[in-house]
């Protein structure tokens, strides 16, 4: 765990994460129990723990920041458990914290019009592939809701390419080497 200030949280405009407010004690056994507790309810997935954790105080309380990048876990299960948990453990994202908690203003957040750059092209053309590469990139750049946004039209498209054309929305299809089009990409059409 590492010890931060709250003008570090302030900059994380980058990245998401859950925000535990209020927790007092041991911060190590917080950890411990929250990844247990994750872990039990399948929110966790094959042995993955959170291991970069962040704990800061704020408000005449110290709060801590689990990180969820490169995380095997369920998103979905993880937004339910903190609704579900709020009340507890004042569980909130921290991009709604630096906003609601921090003042950021939303003109600190990245724009919501621009579309950050994403190598897809010579990568695995498995849709589902494509479409965490894809998330992963929107979450980078603070785009969370638009990676969800983005997921939830992919799994109810129709086709692969509209799954395609649903990714290139949010996202500039690029290669390693740069800006590319999107007609160039030999991908496979598993769906």
């Amino acid at each position: 765990m590492k010890h931060i200030t709250v003008n570090e949280v302030r900059q994380m405009s980058g990245m998401e994460g859950l925000v535990l407010q209020g927790c007092g004690g041991e911060l190590n056994e917080w950890v411990d129990g929250i990844n247990g507790l994750l872990t039990q309810a399948g929110i966790l997935k094959n042995g993955d723990t959170f291991k970069d954790v962040y704990a800061f105080s704020h408000d005449g309380h110290t709060d801590l920041l689990f990180n969820i990048a490169d995380l095997d876990l369920d998103g979905g299960r993880l937004a339910m458990w903190g609704l579900q948990t709020h009340g507890q453990f004042g569980g909130t994202w921290l991009s709604d914290y630096r906003v609601n908690k921090l003042g950021i203003s939303v003109d600190e957040r990245p724009a919501q019009n621009e579309k950050p750059d994403c190598v897809l092209i010579g990568q695995d053309g498995n849709i589902f592939v494509l479409m965490g590469i894809a998330s992963r990139t929107l979450k980078s750049h603070g785009l969370s809701d638009q990676a969800k946004e983005m997921s939830d039209r992919i799994t109810s498209s129709g086709s692969y390419s509209e799954a395609l054309n649903i990714i290139g929305e949010y996202v500039n299809i690029t290669s390693a080497e740069g800006p590319q089009e999107r007609g160039g990409m030999e991908m496979s059409q598993d769906f």
